[in-house]
């Protein structure tokens, strides 16, 4: 009975982290997904100077650790920084937060990942529409805003919610560099308290609702976009 009073109590103040967590997983998720479009684009492109710095890019972020990226951009650019025109600009009291290097880490690491996805997507769309439209005289630039990228997002939305899911729990990692998000206030809770498990059986409550809710509300969106082509089958 102390352990479930211990964990109810610790959860007002996760419940008060969240928030931030949300702040991450979101920022870095709306980030990620325009990088990562981009990126895509660039590894479709027959043009080597677009398509290697992309592979290059993706290859980096997927093949090393998240934590190991965080790590580099909190303590490099935080290295880096104070020694230039930055540190007396009006951006310093920003860039002084571990929150900025946590999104820039998480966005890119959600880029690579993404890219690939929408890489694959696109790739997938029947090449018959392509020409069809073509042959109608719509522009490249048109293509891809109204037959290309619709599609793409469409069909590998369920694949892009999964990754959404998995940064949500990664945003954990960001307590490695002082934000007190739900697991940085877990641990801080721990340190207090000098208990172990109860404030992480708390946080994983925490996360176990959001994700839920995640879940429902992406099934929900995904439906939505894809009733059309539902109904037609």
């Amino acid at each position: 009975m102390d352990t479930i009073s211990n964990v109810i109590g610790f959860l007002p103040a996760l419940i008060k982290a969240t928030p931030l967590t949300l702040l991450l997983t979101a920022v870095a998720g709306i980030f990620g997904l325009v990088i990562g479009t981009l990126v895509a684009l660039a590894r479709l492109s027959p043009r080597r100077i677009l398509s290697m710095p992309a592979y290059v890019f993706t290859f980096a972020f997927r093949g090393t650790p998240l934590l190991v990226q965080i790590y580099l951009v909190y303590y490099g650019l935080g290295q880096v920084l104070p020694g230039t025109w930055v540190r007396h600009s009006f951006l310093w009291p920003y860039l002084r937060d571990g929150l900025w290097y946590a999104i820039f880490a998480l966005s890119l690491n959600q880029a690579a990942y993404n890219a690939e996805v929408i890489r694959g997507a696109i790739k997938a769309i029947p090449r018959g529409q392509i020409e069809a439209a073509k042959s109608i005289g719509m522009r490249s630039s048109l293509i891809l805003r109204r037959i290309t990228l619709p599609q793409a997002l469409r069909s590998c939305l369920p694949v892009l919610t999964g990754d959404l899911i998995i940064l949500l729990k990664t945003t954990s990692l960001a307590s490695t560099i002082t934000i007190l998000e739900v697991m940085g206030t877990a641990r801080m809770l721990q340190r207090q308290s000098l208990l172990i498990f109860e404030p992480l059986i708390a946080a994983g409550i925490i996360y176990f609702t959001v994700v839920f809710i995640l879940t429902r509300v992406m099934n929900v969106v995904e439906k939505r976009l894809t009733r059309y082509r539902t109904a037609k089958a």
